[in-house]
């Protein structure tokens, strides 16, 4: 019965052993499903971050150049203004005008704040129904 005992209870000592084992290495070994989605998510993020930050240096840039632009044009049309300016006066108009950075925002128009709806004032019989009536223009049936 010993060796019957030791037969049996060897090979479930090395299966129950060889699992353990297993189980170590798979989990040490490679990375688990959440660990590869949070390499992944990381990755994407910092893709992004730089992304973000080329984006706003971009923009950065274009600024600065539409700045120096705008700077040329207002050189090249106060001297335009200088060279073709007939008078004194006008010529200090332009420039004044060019130079002013004073610009009154437009006016908006206000909401208007009568809410009343329309009345209908199409001419009608006294009890006709006028042309806002929802029945107008069907025929009721005898």
């Amino acid at each position: 019965m010993e060796q019957t005992l030791a037969t049996w209870l060897l090979p479930i000592i090395g299966l129950i052993v060889g699992i353990a084992i297993g189980y170590l290495i798979a989990r040490y070994a490679a990375p688990s499903g959440t660990q590869r989605q949070v390499d992944n998510l990381q990755e994407r993020f910092d893709t992004y971050q730089s992304e973000v930050v080329t984006h706003f240096n971009t923009t950065a840039t274009l600024l600065h150049k539409l700045t120096n632009t705008q700077q040329d044009i207002r050189d090249h049309l106060s001297q335009g203004a200088d060279k073709l300016a007939l008078d004194e006066q006008t010529r200090q108009r332009l420039l004044t005008a060019l130079h002013s950075e004073n610009h009154t925002p437009r006016e908006r128009l206000s909401a208007s704040t009568f809410t009343e709806p329309p009345k209908d004032y199409a001419p009608k019989g006294a009890d006709a129904t006028g042309t806002l009536h929802e029945n107008f223009g069907l025929k009721s049936r005898p």
